[in-house]
């Protein structure tokens, strides 16, 4: 096969690459500096592009196998502690997905022979914290908080596809978790300094996923024609705050006592973190429906594998 990878250069592109390339598939990271794309997996292609429609890249989008949009301004913000949402940061999370989603849409509607699938990625922030215990899945509504609003406008953004022909999976992805980057290296900080504890409460729900799910779903949705519409990318069980730090206490072997109440994170971080101090409880449902096996799903075991 050969694939396009937008967003290729983070966490989850650059696994999803090297996950296909070692398959001996044909694999294309977009990048607007390809020069700069180092550390990319061995006979990985950076092309550029201009994130922002198919100038200079749309030739790529014909009799492609698969498009994967993964393209987006962190969440988080780039350095290792979470940046505030001041108003132009919400601005470019917001922009920055739907110039990519406009991007690879126009590549479609340009390619004589349509992509066989676009897979384009969201995240669970679009069902909100307003579930309590709740078990959420792809037919719940979507919230109208910031997350929500940008969850749906980027699912929508590459939904013109749709009406060319091409199949579309929307990935609505959970916490992935790597030591690499992402949520956990932060999460474990305080472990490591013996200083582990509950978030807030500690009793929001956490959807996770083990990053080698997170890949093996992107690429059984690619693979399996009957895949369209909504999957939550998450692990069948989700647990609390609470319960991931004294999981993570109990395979670094390192107390968890010292909580970090709700009222400093919103005074050190702002809304931004709601990501942390509110949760939702995500299940895959119609991703196992297909037959989708997590090799993953108990948190101890993804844990004891990333940490070992």
């Amino acid at each position: 096969m050969r694939l396009i990878i937008t967003g290729g250069t983070g966490l989850i592109g650059r696994a999803l690459a090297a996950s296909l390339v070692g398959d001996g598939h044909e694999v294309v990271v977009l990048s607007r500096a390809p020069e700069r794309a180092t550390g990319l997996p061995g006979g990985v292609r950076a092309e550029k592009w201009d994130a922002r429609s198919a100038d200079g890249w749309a030739a790529l989008a014909d009799g492609a196998d698969a498009i994967v949009n993964l393209a987006g301004a962190s969440i988080a913000g780039e350095g290792f502690f979470p940046s505030r949402w001041t108003a132009g940061r919400k601005r470019a999370i917001r922009e920055s997905r739907l110039n990519a989603g406009q991007a690879v849409t126009q590549a479609v509607e340009k390619a004589s022979r349509k992509p066989g699938v676009i897979v384009q990625s969201s995240a669970v922030g679009y069902y909100g914290p307003d579930h309590g215990d709740a078990l959420l899945d792809e037919s719940t509504a979507p919230a109208d908080d910031f997350l929500g609003g940008v969850a749906v406008e980027w699912e929508a953004s590459t939904a013109a596809v749709e009406r060319a022909g091409v199949r579309r999976a929307i990935v609505r992805s959970g916490v992935v978790l790597s030591t690499e980057d992402g949520a956990l290296p932060r999460i474990l900080l305080p472990f490591k300094l013996f200083a582990g504890g509950p978030f807030g409460s500690g009793r929001q729900w956490m959807s996770w996923i083990h990053l080698a799910d997170e890949v093996r779903a992107i690429r059984f949705l690619i693979e399996t024609e009957a895949a369209s519409g909504p999957f939550n990318l998450t692990a069948p069980n989700p647990v609390t705050n609470a319960d991931f730090g004294r999981t993570i206490g109990r395979v670094m072997r390192r107390p968890y006592f010292m909580p970090v109440p709700d009222f400093a994170m919103r005074a050190a971080f702002g809304e931004v973190a709601t990501t942390v101090l509110d949760g939702q409880r995500v299940v895959p449902r119609r991703l196992q429906e297909l037959g989708f096996e997590f090799r993953f799903p108990e948190a101890e075991a993804a844990l004891r594998d990333l940490l070992s």
